[in-house]
């Protein structure tokens, strides 16, 4: 079954897989659930929180919250990722079960079809939901807020849904009401509960192929390349080993580099930041009959996006954010809050042969200071546009390691 990609760091736009993909099978005869208004409401607008290219939306649960959710239409059911709201929530009926990876233990999880959910003024009932026992996403550690998990298909199902990066702000109405889109209309299927779209990709300076791709507002990642004409995609000369992702079968290795163009409905885009991860290791994770790749949040957000999941069309009209230019983490590290004490800055995978390693820099190094500033006067967002913005730029961290604290300088290097 088609598993989930999701960010080992949303810092560095990696990639990581979690089985979550197999919870479906306890919600395929579930589909009829939709968010609804009281009275004669049809339509709402709210803002959301941009965090390294996702939409963090407040979602109330059984009454209470907000809760911050990222807003993914790459999942199914309700997610829960943040396991204490069990312990706050008087959650009825739940059912243990246990998600089996490949090779690995299982992981426990609940699921629950009796929880009741409302975004904005929309309510549903029954949502269909699973509540992972252990954090795998780690969504607070790496945004820097406390988020609480990821909802998707049943609400982009309910609703015609405008979603404006350019705005910070998502407008929400039912699909049969009046509504005046903007820009082109692009068909997309909806498959597994999930959207996919047709997009002209050009990985070298070769003939452009078609590709079908998950459409994932929860990664914020540009773009990632699987599979071409039934095969493993060659990865352009130019390229960085990474750590692609995590499955509950072990890390997804591969590459990132540059693909040379992809076409979504009429922009043409050159250039764009994109992850190779191991044919051979993710064929036995993912049915790549299905699909090409995925696109995230990094280039969907060039777009302001109107979703119509029940007639199966969207309209994509380019934004402010559409010329700037693809980049890459020029630092070469993993930095996250940590999960106990939200205020310490840790380092956590670094790459090998980056900047950060050949600083010096070390995984579980305190970062205490940026630029000589306090390092909680930045937020995690304001470190992932600073390690982007320029190459050959210094940056002077201060560290705390073994009861001591000193300086490092690591020059931002673009290395793709």
């Amino acid at each position: 079954m088609l598993t989930k990609y999701r960010p080992v760091t949303l810092l560095c736009c990696r990639k990581m897989i979690f089985c979550v993909g197999l919870l479906l099978l306890f919600f395929t005869q579930v589909k009829g659930q939709e968010f609804f208004f009281s009275g004669n409401q049809i339509k709402q607008s709210l803002p959301f929180k941009s965090i390294k290219n996702l939409i963090v939306i407040p979602v109330f649960i059984n009454g209470k919250g907000p809760f911050d959710f990222v807003l993914d239409t790459g999942v199914g059911p309700m997610i829960v990722t943040e396991p204490s709201i069990i312990d706050s929530l008087d959650f009825n009926m739940l059912r243990k079960i246990k998600v089996t990876g490949l090779g690995v233990e299982t992981v426990e999880a609940y699921v629950s079809q009796n929880i009741n959910a409302s975004i904005g003024r929309a309510k549903i009932e029954h949502i269909p939901t699973a509540i992972l026992k252990e954090d795998l996403f780690n969504l607070s550690g790496h945004l820097g807020i406390k988020v609480y998990g990821l909802i998707g298909f049943n609400f982009f199902n309910s609703f015609m849904v405008d979603v404006r990066y350019s705005e910070n702000r998502i407008i929400f109405s039912y699909p049969y009401s009046r509504v005046k889109y903007r820009g082109k209309k692009v068909p997309i299927e909806i498959e597994n509960l999930k959207p996919y779209i047709t997009a002209d990709v050009q990985v070298q300076d070769s003939g452009a192929v078609k590709g079908k791709f998950l459409m994932d507002t929860g990664a914020s990642h540009a773009l990632s390349m699987e599979m071409i004409d039934g095969g493993a995609v060659t990865v352009p000369e130019r390229k960085i080993k990474a750590n692609l992702g995590m499955s509950l079968s072990g890390q997804i290795k591969g590459y990132i580099a540059r693909v040379h163009q992809i076409s979504l409905g009429d922009q043409v885009f050159t250039n764009v930041v994109s992850g190779f991860p191991d044919y051979n290791t993710i064929a036995d994770k993912i049915d790549l009959t299905k699909r090409n790749g995925n696109l995230g949040a990094d280039l969907l957000r060039k777009f302001d996006i109107q979703f119509n999941y029940q007639q199966q069309f969207i309209y994509l009209k380019p934004n402010k954010y559409a010329r700037l230019p693809f980049e890459h983490d020029m630092v070469g590290m993993v930095v996250y809050l940590d999960q106990q004490e939200y205020k310490r800055f840790l380092i956590g995978e670094i790459d090998e042969n980056s900047p950060a390693e050949r600083a010096g820099l070390c995984a579980k190094d305190e970062i205490i200071g940026v630029n000589f500033k306090p390092v909680d006067s930045y937020t995690l967002n304001d470190l992932t546009e600073l390690f982007k913005s320029s190459n050959a730029r210094n940056v002077i961290f201060e560290i705390y390691r073994d009861d001591r604290v000193f300086y490092v300088v690591v020059k931002l290097e673009k290395r793709i």
